[in-house]
């Protein structure tokens, strides 16, 4: 492809067996040298001491405590979410490596099962801090300045003292989330990936399955399209079963916590507010029309039909070359992109491509999709990918370092304070999304280029806002379906397709099928409503790129204190510095308009 001027191979050319060059591997020594390590063991026996002494000493006390004795409860609290947050992300990163291998699938449970048993003697903690008296606890953070660092702690937990259920029945769900939620996690993981999808004789995995739909040639894309609704649907069943249980399971624990809607679990997980997401969401439903509905009508005269099927959603223009990224060029340009803004950035990257932080290869039983995981903080994080050479794949590349680079400099803040509420957590993923597009627009040679570069994001922004909120829609409609009874796997695909029209618009037919397609998200399973901090991130990013593109002083390191700040900060702490506020129903509407706007420089080129 002419925007990525280096090594490049035809996606169509025989190439030998690594056309992409040596892609990298994760080393997860960092954590623990094997499964039955020293170390490893030393671990679990300190942490079941801890959780024991930690019960003994400050069960049912911690009204007694002092300003000093609450700091060494809280850093002791610490401690044992990091050693045990170490054991689990080197089980669980071993295991999304091959999820289909019965050993580190039988590893991750059993340390899933050791922790939660060690850790029931902890659930008190929460339950006593959230008896403890305002006025006491104020005086407290006054007192003690180190103490008073942890406060946004105190409030996360205190935000949930109106939903606390007793000590006994909060032990309860403790002690058999291992087999409630988790197992319905894990049957979902091992059972898409051990789906098996033929195309032309050849036997391929979710991932590169998915991948034929970015392909030039549309009966390739039509035949993944129609594979992937005939698996999807022989396997509909078992996934309506984990979506029933799951939605049920969460009704029932909603319920008796009198949370007053299925999303509120989220919101207070995430530190936002209800209206906020509200106003988010009515925007960009609002913005459907001038967004996806116009940008759709586009491509569907770039690509000479009288209407887009499903399988040319993410069809690459016809002036699009079939060529691959390789691994090499791909780290090229996404360091430099980083570099160009600031060096620290790429200062930061450079350990990931070095020392085994990245695993990029798609293999058999490998998880799908591509994350960052944070791990610990002293440790460092680990960045997964499916890397197959699709200029998109430069683009994940971009977004799950710009992940890790949060991670890093999040982590300084320690266990507790580092994490970042989920609507904060895509900002430097997708800031990193962005000056690596700005950069290969900017060395774009022709108009033929400009105009592939600029399709190509907009379409990454209709999937992460116009998509994601689609998503968002469907998942609210399916939990208040399913509190009126069990769904069929007819009902949860009605529920779908209610959404994809309204957000894809009328360009589209939808071939038979496509309705079995909500079968695949993960995050559904994993994390409800997760869905819209990716739009919440790309409007933010936006407003936020607005700001640095016309040359505001200092904006480098405001960027840098608010990735360092971690989960340590409100969004509106973090945003103010940059003169910008999400509580304003208007802060939505300039970050679609960005989106709008690229529209509008494509049709300009089509006059």
């Amino acid at each position: 492809m002419p925007t990525f001027p280096t090594r490049q191979f035809d996606a169509h050319a025989e190439q030998g067996a690594s056309p992409l060059g040596q892609l990298p591997e994760w080393d997860l020594r960092d954590l623990y040298e094997s499964p039955d390590c020293d170390a490893l063991s030393e671990d679990l026996e300190w942490l079941e001491t801890a959780c024991a002494e930690f019960a003994a000493d400050y069960d049912g006390k911690l009204d007694t405590l002092d300003a000093d004795g609450m700091l060494k409860c809280v850093k002791r609290d610490e401690q044992i979410s990091q050693v045990a947050g170490r054991v689990m992300s080197y089980a669980g990163l071993r295991y999304y490596q091959n999820t289909v291998d019965a050993e580190r699938a039988k590893f991750m449970a059993d340390m899933q099962d050791r922790i939660t048993t060690m850790t029931t003697q902890l659930v008190f903690y929460t339950l006593e801090l959230n008896r403890l008296d305002d006025d006491k606890l104020a005086a407290m953070f006054d007192e003690n300045e180190d103490l008073a660092r942890y406060k946004p702690i105190f409030d996360r937990v205190r935000a949930m003292k109106p939903y606390q259920l007793s000590d006994e029945l909060e032990k309860f769900l403790h002690d058999q989330s291992a087999v409630g939620a988790a197992a319905w996690n894990r049957l979902f993981d091992e059972t898409i990936a051990d789906l098996d999808f033929t195309i032309d004789g050849e036997t391929l995995n979710l991932e590169a399955t998915l991948n034929f739909l970015t392909e030039q040639d549309r009966t390739k894309r039509e035949a993944a399209a129609r594979e992937l609704a005939r698996v999807f649907g022989e396997n509909v069943k078992i996934f309506a079963r984990v979506h029933n249980t799951l939605a049920k399971e969460k009704e029932i624990e909603d319920r008796w916590r009198k949370m007053p809607t299925p999303q509120t679990g989220r919101h207070l997980a995430n530190h936002v507010e209800p209206e906020v997401v509200e106003a988010l969401r009515n925007a960009v439903v609002a913005a459907y029309p001038k967004l996806s509905h116009r940008y759709y009508e586009l491509k569907r005269k770039w690509l000479g039909l009288d209407v887009l099927e499903v399988w040319d959603r993410n069809a690459p223009l016809p002036m699009e070359d079939t060529t691959l990224v390789d691994w090499d060029t791909a780290k090229t340009t996404v360091t430099e992109a980083y570099a160009a803004f600031d060096p620290r950035m790429a200062e930061i990257a450079a350990p990931f491509f070095a020392k085994g932080w990245i695993d990029a290869e798609v293999k058999p039983g490998k998880a799908p999709g591509a994350f960052a995981h944070p791990t610990v903080t002293n440790v460092h994080p680990y960045v997964m990918l499916n890397y197959l050479g699709k200029p998109r794949d430069v683009m994940t590349l971009a977004h799950e370092l710009g992940h890790g680079v949060h991670q890093v400099l999040a982590a300084d803040q320690g266990e507790l304070l580092s994490s970042t509420p989920l609507t904060l957590a895509e900002t430097a993923s997708v800031f990193g999304e962005m000056l690596t597009f700005r950069k290969l627009l900017d060395e774009a040679d022709s108009p033929a280029q400009k105009k592939i570069l600029l399709a190509g994001k907009v379409e990454d922004m209709i999937n992460t806002v116009v998509r994601q909120i689609a998503f968002y829609d469907f998942e609210c409609k399916l939990h208040a379906a399913r509190r009126e009874g069990e769904l069929t796997p007819d009902d949860i695909n009605a529920l779908w397709m209610s959404v994809q029209a309204e957000s894809l618009g009328e360009a589209f037919n939808f071939m038979d099928g496509y309705e079995t397609f909500w079968a695949y998200v993960p995050h559904f399973v994993h994390s409800p409503f997760y869905v819209y901090a990716y739009a919440f991130g790309d409007g933010l990013v936006n407003a936020l790129y607005a700001v640095y593109a016309s040359g505001a002083e200092g904006f480098q390191d405001k960027y840098f204190d608010m990735l360092k700040a971690g989960g340590s900060k409100h969004h509106t702490e973090l945003l103010a510095p940059f003169g910008l506020d999400a509580t304003d129903p208007a802060f939505w509407d300039k970050g679609l308009q960005m989106i709008s706007d690229l529209i509008d420089e494509l049709e300009a080129m089509e006059a």
